[in-house]
């Protein structure tokens, strides 16, 4: 039997966090963005040592912060480059839950000209989201002239 080099049940691109508290980070994306937990190694000190969760056909990997091997979450660096975007049933119903949960907002909820219902937040662990609801498809000549007005008036 040969062994394929992309196991069959993970995306290509899987993001990773490193979340001090991961914990209750997981507790934060099962209740706030519907995840399922799909592992979890327990680490020293009873720490997360991975886990792995289940959104729709993405996972999502995480682990508690290890200093001494340079594995640092976005609050211990002082702020994270990355957002994660994720597509979701109702974005306001989880804008809300992720708000009432702790999250910050970072951009209210929103109608956008390409045709998803959008806004961004901050979890409690400095991890930032966009979390979308597609509304709209929209063509690519209405996106254009919806483009145009959008950064026009920015």
């Amino acid at each position: 039997m040969s062994v394929k080099p992309v196991p069959e049940d993970y995306p290509r691109i899987t993001p990773y966090l490193c979340i001090d508290g991961a914990a209750a980070a997981i507790d934060f994306y099962t209740e706030v963005l519907g995840a399922t937990e799909r592992m979890r190694m327990p680490g020293p000190g009873g720490r997360i040592g991975h886990c792995e969760l289940q959104l729709g056909n993405s996972v999502l990997m995480l682990a508690d912060e290890y200093p001494d091997m340079g594995f640092l979450g976005p609050k211990t660096i002082g702020g994270t480059p990355l957002t994660l975007h994720v597509y979701v049933e109702d974005v306001d119903a989880v804008f809300a839950r992720a708000l009432a949960k702790g999250a910050t907002e970072l951009r209210a909820v929103k109608d956008e000209f390409y045709g998803d219902r959008t806004g961004q937040f901050e979890d409690p662990f400095g991890h930032r989201w966009n979390v979308a609801t597609h509304v709209e498809d929209v063509p690519p000549e209405e996106m254009a002239k919806r483009a145009e007005q959008a950064m026009g008036s920015a």
